[in-house]
């Protein structure tokens, strides 16, 4: 092109590609947030497999013992999570303390886990799964001094110490091991 000639010129270029870059902007920003949310997507979808992975092992698991617990898995992993014990302590307590519900307390409704030595009363099992779980994970404060910051094997020393059942910890974590493994890996397919 020619020349520029002045100010006005040079103010005519800017317009025109002030827009440009702009837009190109705009795009790159589209691009980049759809990218972030195919990624953020992606992750949702798998920890969801994950979850679905884990509640299914775990009611495959009473299924196969016929116990009564069964279709109770997805309920324990979601408050697994929430309150951030193993995924597989809930189930593996509610085996070893009532074979799953078989045996669940006699003197106290809905209670597989032999919470509060069977003198609690819960109104649902949904509602005796987050109970303990809320315990377990320190999140209740009349409880939390037993369980709040430790591992699965103290969680289970406090449950029932070792004076009461020697083996107990080791015991139900022999069962965790049946039900499945510590973290359950979905992959997507694509490659790196």
């Amino acid at each position: 092109m020619g020349q520029a000639i002045g100010p006005v010129a040079q103010a005519t270029l800017n317009v025109v590609s002030t827009p440009q870059t702009v837009l190109s902007q705009k795009f790159n920003i589209t691009d980049n947030f759809f990218a972030l949310n195919n990624s953020e997507d992606e992750s949702a979808i798998i920890e969801e497999e994950a979850r679905m992975e884990k509640a299914e092992a775990i009611d495959r698991y009473f299924r196969e013992y016929d116990m009564p617990l069964e279709g109770t898995g997805m309920k324990m992993v979601l408050e697994a999570e929430k309150n951030e014990i193993d995924w597989r302590l809930l189930p593996a307590i509610a085996v070893r303390e009532s074979t799953g519900g078989k045996h669940a307390c006699k003197r106290a409704t809905y209670n597989s886990f032999g919470w509060g030595s069977c003198k609690i009363n819960f109104k649902s099992n949904e509602e005796a799964i987050e109970t303990v779980a809320r315990n377990l994970g320190g999140n209740n404060p009349n409880t939390d001094h037993h369980y709040a910051g430790k591992n699965t094997k103290e969680i289970l020393q406090k449950y029932n110490p070792p004076s009461i059942v020697k083996h107990y910890a080791d015991q139900v974590m022999r069962i965790m091991g049946v039900i499945g493994e510590t973290d359950i890996i979905i992959t997507t397919g694509a490659t790196a």
